[in-house]
């Protein structure tokens, strides 16, 4: 079993945690209605009009995210010396362009 307790945590609170957990609800919601197209036989084409819909909503997710992220943590770290984050900050824009 693993104990490591290194991985950094961000507390979230008032509209930036308000408007993230609407979005995912939304995206919740984008998924259960392509379970029940899927289930209900529709065809293939209204399905992958709505898998973009989702992917388009995981996208504006992670955009709002990582605005957020840039703004607050990179920002507070590379204040207090910690320029690591940018390399952190660069591989994650990386992963996110793929």
């Amino acid at each position: 079993m693993n104990d490591c307790t290194c991985q950094k945590k961000k507390h979230r609170e008032g509209d930036e945690l308000r408007s993230l957990q609407n979005r995912l609800r939304r995206i919740e919601g984008q998924i259960r209605g392509l379970q029940n197209m899927l289930a209900e036989d529709a065809y293939c084409t209204d399905i992958l009009t709505q898998v973009t819909a989702v992917q388009a909503a995981l996208n504006a997710f992670s955009k709002e995210l990582l605005g957020s992220h840039i703004r607050t943590c990179v920002v507070n770290d590379v204040r207090a010396g910690d320029n690591e984050v940018i390399d952190d900050l660069v591989k994650m824009i990386y992963r996110l362009m793929k």
